[in-house]
């Protein structure tokens, strides 16, 4: 039996798969499928806003006890700051063993400011070493550069609105038929073509003459998908200028990136097995221990037994969470009490970029001391089972621009309490 069964595959999963078995846990990880990370930027943001306040937070962990007047119950408030300082620079250990730094201003505690796909500020803690040179503290000015038909990313509307904040901006457009000869192609596609170094030489060649001295040059996040640094390392050696890539709207390929870095640390590294097209949808318990989950299958339910089990499925979102026409939101595997209003007129506020966000996003499982979930009156409901990430109570991970942080966080802590119950 192994030690250790975790439910869902995004940054929670995957970070606390590689956590467990850096402990030694024989662990396993199944889901429906690759997670959210394929939608994220695959920035770690970790306090980007606070609820109802527009201006973006500058440094997270001093803003820390502000956001905690707002939500008393927030994951940050079961973690000590210095445990998450420590798992954020584990996880800088572990993805630049794989060839994908991270960057970012964790000495001072502060956050970038990188633009986003429509050239607004994106507070974030850490970025890959592909998307840090667009930190809009600095000085450059901006050459944003895209590709003709190419769908999703528009460099005027990106210089624009660099200008409009102060910043010095332009955009210059390049044939698609630089990095491929296919008239309809997506994003992955495009970086698929660029692990070609031919094709990433070709791109050097086009973008110098548009490139005037003293400019910073952001692309389209496509710079490679299986051989990312080199072609990276390439574009900025033949240019001579710091270059960044700005992220697409999904699916994202620095998204994609991250979770293949910490799916090949945590299977060919640390000998965790990762099984996806697995939707579970039952489990058995006894004396308040859950003794097995089991999947769909097209002939029978097929068991998995463990001795603890960790629920990363993610909150209604991510499909952790199910809810009907009635009202009613529901954990979608173990029944777990939820903190969500169950009246459909309250999971939303009147306008629909609220300030202070949405009850439906904020609500999810409560969790003792030692992340077990817990009900009402703060009983422990399994002795061996554990939850972490977005679908803990009291955090909006979207609006506080939070997600990662409370993933790598609650992943560290609830990993550190099973271990030492063993």
């Amino acid at each position: 039996m192994i030690d250790l069964l975790i439910i869902g595959a995004g940054l929670t999963g995957l970070w606390a798969g590689i956590l467990a078995g850096q402990k030694g846990l024989r662990t396993r990880i199944i889901a429906t499928g690759h997670g959210a990370l394929h939608w994220t930027p695959g920035t770690i943001e970790v306090l980007g806003y606070l609820p109802g306040d527009p201006q973006p937070v500058k440094r997270p962990f001093e803003a820390m006890e502000r956001l905690f007047t707002h939500r008393p119950h927030h994951p940050y408030r079961l973690v000590e700051p210095s445990a998450l300082r420590a798992g954020l620079t584990a996880f800088q250990q572990v993805v630049a063993r794989s060839e994908l730094p991270y960057q970012g201003a964790m000495r001072a505690e502060e956050n970038l400011f990188l633009p986003s796909p429509v050239g607004a500020p994106r507070p974030v803690l850490l970025a890959p070493q592909a998307q840090a040179a667009g930190d809009m503290r600095r000085s450059e000015p901006y050459l944003i550069v895209g590709f003709h038909s190419m769908r999703d990313f528009y460099p005027t509307v990106i210089a624009e609105n660099l200008s409009k904040l102060g910043h010095h901006a332009r955009a210059a457009w390049l044939s698609p038929d630089i990095l491929t000869d296919r008239s309809d192609v997506n994003v992955v596609q495009l970086a698929q073509a660029l692990d070609d170094r031919v094709v990433a030489q070709r791109l050097a060649a086009a973008l110098k003459p548009l490139l005037r001295p003293g400019e910073r040059v952001g692309l389209p996040a496509v710079l490679g998908l299986e051989r990312h640094p080199e072609v990276f390392q390439l574009l900025e050696a033949e240019l001579g200028a710091p270059i960044f890539e700005i992220p697409t709207l999904p699916p994202s390929v620095p998204g994609m990136r991250l979770a293949q870095a910490l799916r090949r640390h945590f299977e060919h590294d640390l000998q965790g097995q990762v099984d996806l097209g697995m939707t579970v949808s039952g489990f058995q318990t006894h004396n308040d221990m859950v003794t097995w989950v089991w999947s769909q299958a097209s002939a029978r339910a097929v068991k998995h037994r463990a001795s603890a089990f960790l629920l990363a499925t993610g909150g209604i979102l991510g499909g952790g969470f199910h809810s009907d026409h009635s009202g009613r939101v529901w954990e979608s595997i173990f029944d777990l009490p939820l903190a969500i209003p169950q009246n459909r007129s309250q999971w939303f506020r009147p306008t629909f970029l609220a300030p202070e966000g949405h009850p439906v996003f904020r609500g999810g499982i409560r969790v003792d001391a030692g992340f077990h979930p817990i009900d009402d009156e703060g009983r422990v409901l399994y002795r061996n089972l554990y939850a972490a990430g977005n679908l803990l109570t009291d955090s909006d991970g979207i609006a506080e621009r939070s997600l990662e942080g409370i993933a790598i966080a609650t992943a560290k802590a609830s990993i550190d309490h099973l271990f030492s119950s063993r």
